[in-house]
């Protein structure tokens, strides 16, 4: 790809993995920043603490890049880019979406290897319809789960009737009929959580409550690196070439 010349920073394993897959589609990968046309960084970027996910300090790489060079990554609205061209796959929908169907993936592998038992009619609750509980949602339906999920909206358990999964409200659930319960909405749904059921929150901010609540975030990069790199591979080769 002679238009583009790739430099990354940071790291995450999802990241090695991208960069594999672009040097297989002849892209330049450089190793050193000052005549590139690029930077991919981690997705999503950045620590709580503001350095580059896996190390390294920002400022300091901006100084040593082109001045017009396109930045790439996620959670790119940082004042230090406001002068820069930025591509946030965080806001793109085709990455949120393959990235959700990655998630899904990754909590239903986890669940199985917590369970003593198969998912075969086994009742799951899902709390949230949103991009990740709807791939969630299907998949556990696939493997023969018995889910019931829990949403917000009328219109959204009106459309989950008709697909003919069980429906729950969010406030005031019962919790007690179920064997795993996954949460993907990032505010507070149930502080206390009845019962014995495996609970695994996927979402930014805890939504459930109790000590035993497993607090799964960033699947992709951690039990799915070789796929979430795919994904940021295919998805900066879409924005910089036109095609995956």
């Amino acid at each position: 790809m002679t238009c583009c010349k790739l430099y990354t920073a940071g790291y995450t394993a999802a990241l090695s993995y991208a960069i594999n897959y672009l040097k297989g589609k002849n892209f330049t990968i450089l190793s050193q920043p000052e005549s590139a046309t690029h930077l991919l960084l981690p997705v999503p970027s950045f620590e709580p603490d503001g350095r580059i996910k896996g190390g390294g300090d920002l400022c300091e790489l901006l100084g040593k890049l082109p001045k017009n060079i396109t930045i790439l990554g996620g959670n790119l609205n940082r004042p230090e880019f406001s002068e820069y061209p930025t591509i946030d796959f965080l806001q793109d929908p085709m990455y949120l979406a393959e990235n959700a169907a990655i998630t899904a993936h990754c909590a239903v592998k986890l669940a199985m290897g917590k369970l003593p038992v198969t998912l075969q009619d086994c009742p799951v609750l899902v709390i949230g319809w949103g991009r990740i509980g709807k791939c969630l949602a299907a998949l556990l339906r696939q493997m023969g789960a018995s889910v019931t999920v829990a949403a917000r909206k009328e219109t959204d358990r009106a459309i989950l009737t008709a697909l003919g999964y069980g429906i729950a409200g969010t406030e005031n659930m019962d919790t007690t009929p179920y064997r795993v319960i996954f949460n993907t909405v990032p505010v507070m749904i149930s502080p206390e959580t009845a019962g014995d059921a495996l609970k695994i929150d996927l979402a930014s901010s805890l939504g459930l409550g109790g000590s035993d609540v497993i607090w799964a975030r960033g699947l992709p990069n951690n039990d799915a690196p070789e796929s979430s790199g795919v994904l940021i591979a295919r998805t900066a080769m879409r924005f910089v070439s036109g095609k995956e």
